[in-house]
C-alpha cells in the first residue's frame, strides 16, 4: 500500500491547499522526483502571484530535500515549516531496515539561502516516524 504524506501550502489572499493537499510518495509511480513539496512549488508557480507566493508558507511532514528545497527557492515561496529532519527520517528508515537515500542530506539554507525555516517540530515527529517507518517496511 502507498504511504501518504501530508504537505500544505497557506496564502492569506488566495484559496490555496492549505493543509489539506495530500500526495501519494513517488513510490506509487516509479518516479522518484515526485515529491509533494515538488508538487507544491508547480503548483503555486500557476497559481499565485509573486507576492502572494512569498507570502506563503508551506507546511510538510519532512525537510525538504535539495530539489525540493530549490523549487521552492526558484518559485520565489515563502516560509518553510517542517516536523521531521532529514536525519531523523534517515535514521528511522535504516532501524526499518530501508536502504540509504540515493541524494545527500543537505541543510534547505545550502541549496536556498535567506529561506526562512522552521523545524523540526518534536510534538509532531511520532507521527511522522510511523508514517516513515510504515513506508520502510512496505519498500
Amino acid at each position: 500500500m502507498p504511504a501518504t504524506v501530508r504537505s500544505g501550502l497557506c496564502s492569506s489572499t488566495r484559496p490555496a491547499p492549505c493543509g489539506s493537499r495530500t500526495a501519494t510518495v513517488r513510490l506509487t509511480a516509479g518516479d522518484a522526483t515526485r515529491h509533494p513539496e515538488f508538487e507544491i512549488a508547480r503548483w503555486a508557480a500557476a497559481n499565485l502571484t509573486a507576492d502572494e507566493r512569498v507570502a506563503a508558507a508551506v507546511y510538510t511532514s519532512g525537510k525538504h530535500c535539495p530539489m525540493c528545497s530549490a523549487a521552492h527557492a526558484w518559485v520565489g515561496l515563502g516560509r518553510i515549516v517542517y516536523v521531521a529532519s532529514a536525519e531523523q527520517i534517515s535514521g528511522w528508515r535504516a532501524e526499518a531496515g530501508a536502504a540509504p537515500s540515493a541524494v545527500a542530506v543537505l541543510p534547505i539554507s545550502a541549496v536556498a539561502p535567506g529561506l526562512p525555516v522552521e523545524g523540526p517540530v518534536d510534538e509532531l515527529a511520532p507521527e511522522v516516524r510511523a508514517l516513515i517507518e510504515r513506508a520502510a517496511r512496505s519498500d
